[in-house]
């Protein structure tokens, strides 16, 4: 791994240090791990003077609030109370690193596991709870899967459920961005690993190197496609290297290190607003859970490796040990901060299971203007 230089000054947000990886060649980069701390929590580079100690306590509270959330969300599908969940168990960093590199005025094209970015820009508890209930709340009127929330104030594009037929998503809407100018925006666009193996990801790849659009494409590596290891389904030696090929700078980094992807976000993202051009970058982490509720992965793969990413590599653990080293958390402090966020939680699901579904009368909006006479007909017979 590339030593990292310190800084020239003392900064706030991370801003200025000048790494080594991302001055090194495009094989270098592509085949490369950026990382800032060890699995232990440590600093692998003198670059304490670079940490801004109010960014490191946001980044550690927005990982927390996915796992608070997701545990609640996974315990609501045993009780038989939502019919569908992902979660993020282990990869908040990857989640978190990247939302907080974005800007407000920037666009989220999420997959299925970004949840959790939407929540640190803006999206309410009550609107995601809302969304996976499929009440009357819900914005998308309980027509889609549980995991698909959207939210218009923030730029959060509601998920596809068709793997990496969002990647082209993110793209055309960065080349809106481009066309329409003036607006100093990017869109950040997320898949899987085993999106990068589907035809719409070269396409999309393919047009984004060539239009030099404002697009930041992130792909989570969990090294499993559902039940499918990346070796498997790629014969790459990193998914990082796949960029190289359509002219667009990729970048891999440690998915677990929730200040490596921050940064490396922040630099691509930075880079898109100037009108730079697109980056794809590869988080290295791991799917230390099932695919969904719906999956058992003791099935397929060898739970001592998962156990391993679990026990020795989570995010927020080292995390904690980062901050604590510092004196920047309290133990008891961090403790209450959980148990009050978990009560919100709580409460939001609990004014979200009270409301309705929606209307029946529904199911025929938001097409055409007018109800046309055949939907009429079939809407009278349901009722």
């Amino acid at each position: 791994m590339a030593e990292v230089r310190k800084p020239t000054r003392p900064t706030g947000q991370f801003v200025g240090p000048k790494y080594e990886y991302l001055t090194s060649s495009d094989e270098e980069k592509a085949f490369g791990l950026f990382q800032l701390m060890s699995d232990e929590g440590k600093l692998v580079h003198s670059t304490d003077h670079a940490i801004d100690k109010q960014l490191a306590l946001q980044l550690y509270r927005g990982m927390q609030k996915i796992r608070i959330v997701d545990a609640r969300m996974m315990a609501l599908q045993r009780q038989g109370r939502i019919g569908f969940y992902g979660e993020a168990l282990g990869q908040e960093a990857a989640v978190v690193g990247a939302a907080a590199a974005m800007q407000p005025q920037d666009w989220l094209i999420p997959a299925l596991r970004e949840a959790g970015a939407g929540l640190y820009r803006g999206l309410t508890l009550d609107s995601y709870i809302a969304q996976i209930f499929g009440n009357a709340a819900d914005v998308t009127k309980g027509r889609q899967m549980p995991c698909h929330p959207c939210d218009k104030e923030t730029n959060y594009v509601v998920m596809s459920s068709c793997v990496s037929s969002q990647i082209p998503h993110a793209v055309g809407i960065a080349w809106g961005m481009k066309i329409k100018g003036g607006s100093e925006a990017c869109c950040v666009g997320f898949m899987g690993d085993g999106g990068t193996s589907e035809g719409e990801f070269h396409v999309a790849l393919n047009f984004a190197g060539v239009s030099k659009v404002p697009v930041v494409l992130i792909c989570q590596n969990n090294q499993w496609a559902i039940s499918t290891p990346g070796k498997k389904q790629t014969a790459s030696e990193t998914i990082a290297i796949k960029g190289l090929g359509y002219g667009v700078e990729s970048l891999r980094a440690d998915g677990n290190d929730v200040l490596a992807v921050y940064e490396i976000c922040r630099y691509a993202t930075e880079k898109a607003r100037r009108g730079d051009g697109p980056t794809f970058i590869e988080l290295l982490t791991y799917r230390v859970s099932a695919h969904s509720s719906s999956d058992d992965p003791s099935r397929y793969r060898d739970e001592s490796i998962t156990e391993d990413w679990k026990t020795n590599k989570d995010p927020l653990k080292r995390m904690n040990t980062f901050l604590s080293d510092r004196g920047w958390l309290d133990a008891d402090e961090d403790l209450a901060w959980q148990k009050d966020y978990e009560a919100q939680v709580r409460a939001a699901i609990a004014r979200q299971e009270e409301i309705a579904q929606p209307r029946l009368e529904t199911i025929v909006d938001d097409v055409f203007e007018e109800v046309p006479w055949h939907l009429k007909e079939q809407l009278a017979e349901i009722q």
